[in-house]
């Protein structure tokens, strides 16, 4: 399948709405659409790999520029940018990898890969946490470690919940939009 105008137009559409999405106030932390993008990137480019490196890429940095911009005139209390934020950006983009199995209409793989991305950047995440300071100024042992895992908890829900949600708009607005898909 060649990328024609309107999945060009209707990439663009999803990646600004999940964005958008994102800087919501009221939202719980963590339910967000970036692992779902991950997924769908790697989905659609599993051939063209690149691709889906950039597509989740690409949205969480609109969405960090609209954070950074609200912050800057004092309507929001976080940062679009901040420290160790490169390394998020690489984590996000690499659950595009569980993407790349998902190009069929298996109920099963789906179930697999939207539980699998982020429960892996749940852990990996929380390790790098960990392991670059003892996250939240907890011990580096197993203690430590655990008790980072714990305050981190609370989001893990929300981030498979925002998988499975967002996940389910991607990819059966995209089967809706072009039923005869095929990767590219």
């Amino acid at each position: 399948m060649k990328l024609n105008k309107q999945i060009i137009i209707a990439l663009v559409i999803m990646i600004a709405t999940s964005a958008l999405y994102r800087v919501l106030p009221g939202r719980p932390y963590g339910f967000a659409p970036q692992i779902a993008i991950a997924l769908f990137g790697g989905s659609l480019f599993s051939k063209q790999k690149q691709y889906a490196f950039i597509l989740p890429i690409l949205s969480m940095f609109i969405s960090d520029l609209l954070y950074q911009v609200l912050f800057i005139y004092h309507l929001s209390p976080m940062e679009g940018f901040y420290s160790g934020q490169l390394l998020n950006y690489v984590l996000i983009a690499g659950t595009a990898v569980f993407g790349f199995g998902l190009q069929n209409n298996k109920v099963s793989k789906f179930v697999v890969g939207f539980l699998a991305a982020p429960t892996v950047y749940f852990l990996v995440s929380n390790f790098l946490v960990w392991a670059a300071g003892g996250g939240y100024h907890h011990a580096l042992n197993m203690t430590g470690l655990v008790q980072t895992m714990v305050d981190g908890l609370p989001f893990y829900p929300y981030s498979v919940a925002g998988t499975l949600v967002f996940g389910g708009v991607l990819f059966g607005s995209f089967r809706l939009m072009v039923p005869q898909f095929k990767t590219v």
